[in-house]
């Protein structure tokens, strides 16, 4: 078996992101293999944590990947404040003899996000709504990698390392089956609160649960990396809950054209066209426009956003919101199938290392600031509940399809959803007991359950 069937046998998708399908980033070559080790957002821990625990395994992997992609060089990227993890990196490279590198960043926000890494590692940009490819880049997370190492073993993607967080102590490492509750997954951290809000993922880009029936039904997935639960009265769960027709009202008698979010948008300083403060000088207009290319001509723009965050949580000084005003018209033109014209050749602006967000500042202004301080200490937290909810789902593309029917006995690894035809993945059970439960949503399985 070789490394795609290996990959594409374990369901191994993109573990930091939106989990796209692994096989297909490494079905081509490259001159530059790249690890997303940068923790894009504060608080998650998971990254450092698989690098300072498994160095060597991260390491090798990285070298056989970037030989299969005959890549000229193969870097992880992470932040230079990260010692622990970097020294831990060095040394499996030299008992490796590696010729792996390490490259160090500074610490701001969004190191992380794909194509920043790859402007800065590389110094080219890549096209608006393009893929590192296009630039003779593949970039994979920390996370991905070791599940790589995982599928190579002949272990599939069943069981997921992540942190949970809460104001006023230090975060915690746990490791899930897929398909546990965030609810256990809280418990299990020793958080006590009740009446909580939970953020999937991180501050900037997490989803944001308010609602107590989405906290129940939220699960471990292969893509969740961090848990941070926050009060419901938290700056963070408010703004997630404007509507769109207030954020429209606030921005129509607001916004004061600093353009602090164009200068600040790390898109824009990587030399897209994005421009968010035009848009939202153009966004009373929406009402009056007349046809489809006039709307495209208004908030084309909009489709090359990339959702951090930036311009909305810590760049308006009036509390704006472009990043939903731009995800608002993205969803507006793929509903009318509408396609904005690309910019082939971007390069990045002369002041783009000026106009890097520092994530202390950030922290500051999210009110998380001693939060972010805090890091993961201890072993990890190693938890099998009584029950798990596996969505097929998981990944970017068609839902995988179950292979299993109700009163099946399964054991931890087995097949329990097979990738669909097309762009999906394979999804297995961390998990041993019966089916109780198959739909179209997902797997349910119960330690010694009744269907």
């Amino acid at each position: 078996m070789n490394i795609l069937e290996a990959i594409t046998a374990a369901g191994v998708v993109g573990a930091g992101g939106a989990g796209f399908p692994t096989q297909g980033k490494l079905g081509s070559k490259a001159e530059f293999f790249i690890v997303n080790a940068a923790e894009c957002e504060p608080v998650i821990e998971t990254d450092k944590f698989l690098c300072r625990t498994f160095a060597k395994e991260i390491v090798s992997t990285v070298a056989l990947i970037a030989n299969f992609l005959e890549a000229n060089r193969a870097v992880i990227a992470l932040k230079g404040k990260y010692k622990t993890e970097i020294e831990a990196l060095n040394k499996a490279i030299k008992e490796l003899k590696s010729s792996v590198e390490i490259c160090q960043m500074p610490t701001f926000y969004p190191a992380g996000d794909e194509q920043t890494m790859v402007q800065f590692v590389t110094g080219r940009t890549v096209p608006e709504r393009g893929i590192p490819l296009a630039v003779g880049a593949v970039v994979d997370n920390v996370g991905t990698v070791f599940n790589i190492y995982e599928a190579l073993k002949g272990f599939p993607v069943c069981k997921k390392y992540l942190s949970v967080a809460c104001d006023g102590r230090d975060p915690v490492m746990l490791h899930v089956p897929i398909g546990t509750s965030f609810r256990e997954c809280i418990e299990q951290a020793g958080i006590k609160k009740t009446n909580y809000a939970v953020i999937n993922g991180g501050p900037m880009m997490g989803r944001v649960l308010a609602d107590e029936a989405a906290i129940d039904a939220a699960v471990v997935t292969k893509t969740t990396g961090s848990i941070i639960v926050l009060p419901k009265d938290h700056y963070l769960v408010k703004r997630a809950s404007l509507t769109m027709q207030k954020i429209k009202h606030q921005a129509h008698s607001a916004c004061i054209q600093c353009r602090f979010c164009t200068d600040l948008c790390p898109r824009y300083q990587i030399g897209h066209m994005m421009q968010p403060h035009i848009i939202m000088r153009n966004l009373w207009r929406e009402d009056h426009v007349k046809d489809d290319q006039e709307l495209l001509s208004l908030f084309g723009e909009a489709m090359n956003c990339c959702e951090c965050g930036a311009c909305e949580l810590y760049s308006c000084p009036m509390g704006l919101s472009p990043r939903k005003v731009n995800a608002y018209f993205r969803q507006k033109f793929r509903e009318k199938k509408l396609n904005y014209e690309r910019y082939m050749t971007p390069k990045a602006r002369p002041t783009i290392d000026q106009r890097r967000i520092p994530t202390e500042r950030l922290c500051a202004r999210l009110g998380i600031a001693d939060l972010a301080k805090r890091h993961v200490h201890g072993e990890v937290i190693e938890y099998t509940p009584k029950e798990v909810f596996i969505p097929t789902s998981q990944h970017i593309g068609r839902p995988a399809e179950p292979v299993v029917k109700v009163g099946d006995k399964v054991q931890v690894g087995d097949l329990v959803a097979k990738a669909a035809e097309g762009l999906s993945a394979n999804i297995s059970t961390g998990f041993a007991g019966r089916v109780t439960e198959v739909s179209a949503k997902g797997v349910r399985i119960t330690a010694g359950g009744e269907a």
